[in-house]
């Protein structure tokens, strides 16, 4: 069993519009990681992203917004559940609060921002 206290987690600036409240290099599990992400209008800013390795589990703790793929793209709002599958290309849009959850742990190397 593990314990991280807020006062462990580490604020990163993931760009302009998104930061995160980073638990997870605390916990070190390569296995699950868990952050919260505060999103201001788009993320990326430009094009889409993807995780090649995680799949990811996101809470909408505070806020409303949409996140769009491709070919859709799904409003969600406080209290929603949203499951993102590996490799799935998306980008978030709206002014929320995220709990995310991945398996396996997130890391920078298996994100890919896509230019569209």
């Amino acid at each position: 069993m593990k314990l991280v206290n807020r006062e462990k987690a580490v604020t990163i600036q993931n760009s302009d519009t998104s930061s995160l409240l980073e638990y997870s290099l605390e916990l070190n599990d390569p296995e699950i990681d868990f952050a919260i992400n505060t999103i201001q209008e788009r993320y990326p800013q430009m094009g889409y992203c993807t995780n090649k390795k995680c799949k990811e589990l996101a809470y909408i703790l505070e806020g409303r917004g949409k996140i769009c793929k491709r070919d859709d793209e799904f409003q969600f709002q406080q209290g929603d559940v949203i499951l993102i599958e590996r490799e799935e290309v998306y980008f978030w849009e709206g002014n929320c609060k995220i709990i995310m959850v991945c398996t396996p742990a997130w890391y920078k190397e298996q994100c890919k921002l896509i230019e569209e």
